[in-house]
């Protein structure tokens, strides 16, 4: 258990890093360890029926630690940032009431920051009918055109953003056109009244290395019926433009499944997007000065845990001391 003079502190700890990583392994070892409770940050896996290509933790897991933030939306449903750092509020104060100590893991960079940073978000509701003519000016004028309309807008935004996230892209878009200032300040200013110390690791590894892995992980997800799941969502109704359809693994599937291309090229693409996300995670973590990385590439994942689990010990304790 966390020694309770840190559980009872206003302390976060946070474990980071890209896809394949090995993160929800090595959280759900630390949390045992350390009296603590997993807070999720991906923007999937908050959607239910969603498990396989999302790679929710296991029941195992879930029975061994307590998670939150899982499973929280339907896939159809418009899931906004807002909704999650509003629920992650609400999780870290419930987690707290117990003396216990939140976990904040994963791999979507913008959800971590509007907890840790208590990001002041624009209070603007998704407008359909603007989205709606928003998809339809991109498919007129082609791929890249909100984003470089963006960049005119929100500079800002347009530079964090990558320009075939066309969600965000058109978030961004959204709250500039409804409310005639950019995103990216209006994002910028913190509240700071909930969040509390925060302890901050990031996961890494040879790039090579997570390749290798991101791979397997794609094979395996095949083999655990990805292509069945995404085809269980598109009977249900779930259009190709919803969230959950356009998040990697579904987006590829779906693909294959509505007759754009055939499995081969389906996996090639799901392999290939997969890398290029790890990549943009890890650009968007290397800004963040505030986290200590613990490259894994050697490390049996014992001796990661071994690693993360030190250094967020010798922080927490170090900070309650100060």
């Amino acid at each position: 258990m966390v020694p309770e003079r840190i559980a009872a502190a206003d302390r976060l700890a946070v474990l980071c890093g890209p896809t394949a990583v090995g993160k929800t392994a090595v959280a759900v070892a630390l949390a045992e360890r350390m009296g603590a409770e997993i807070v999720a940050a991906d923007s999937r896996s908050v959607y239910r029926g969603a498990d396989v290509g999302t790679a929710k933790p296991t029941p195992d897991e879930r029975r061994r630690v307590r998670h939150h933030l899982l499973d929280v939306a339907d896939p159809d449903e418009a899931f906004t940032l807002a909704d999650y750092q509003r629920l992650a509020r609400q999780a870290l104060a419930d987690i707290r009431a117990r003396a216990r100590l939140p976990l904040l893991v994963g791999g979507t960079g913008l959800y971590i920051r509007a907890v840790v940073d208590d990001l002041a978000l624009p209070p603007v509701s998704p407008d359909p009918a603007l989205r709606a003519a928003l998809e339809a000016e991109e498919r007129s004028h082609g791929p890249g055109h909100l984003h470089a309309r963006l960049a005119g807008l929100d500079p800002g935004a347009a530079a964090r953003i990558h320009p075939h996230n066309l969600r965000r892209v058109i978030r961004a878009m959204e709250v500039v056109l409804r409310t005639g200032r950019p995103i990216s300040a209006q994002q910028n200013q913190g509240i700071g009244s909930v969040v509390g110390t925060v302890t901050m690791v990031g996961l890494t590894m040879e790039r090579a290395h997570l390749y290798r892995r991101i791979d397997a992980r794609v094979e395996a997800q095949l083999a655990s019926g990805l292509a069945e799941e995404t085809r269980r969502l598109l009977h249900q109704g779930i259009p190709l433009t919803a969230p959950i359809m356009q998040a990697l693994g579904y987006k590829e599937m779906a693909g294959w499944l509505t007759g754009a291309y055939d499995a081969v090229e389906a996996v090639r693409r799901l392999k290939r997007n997969t890398r290029r996300y790890a990549k943009r995670q890890l650009t968007w973590f290397r800004r963040d000065a505030r986290i200590r990385w613990v490259d894994a590439t050697d490390l049996t994942q014992g001796s990661a845990i071994d690693r993360v689990h030190a250094i967020m010990n010798s922080m927490l304790f170090r900070q309650v001391e100060a």
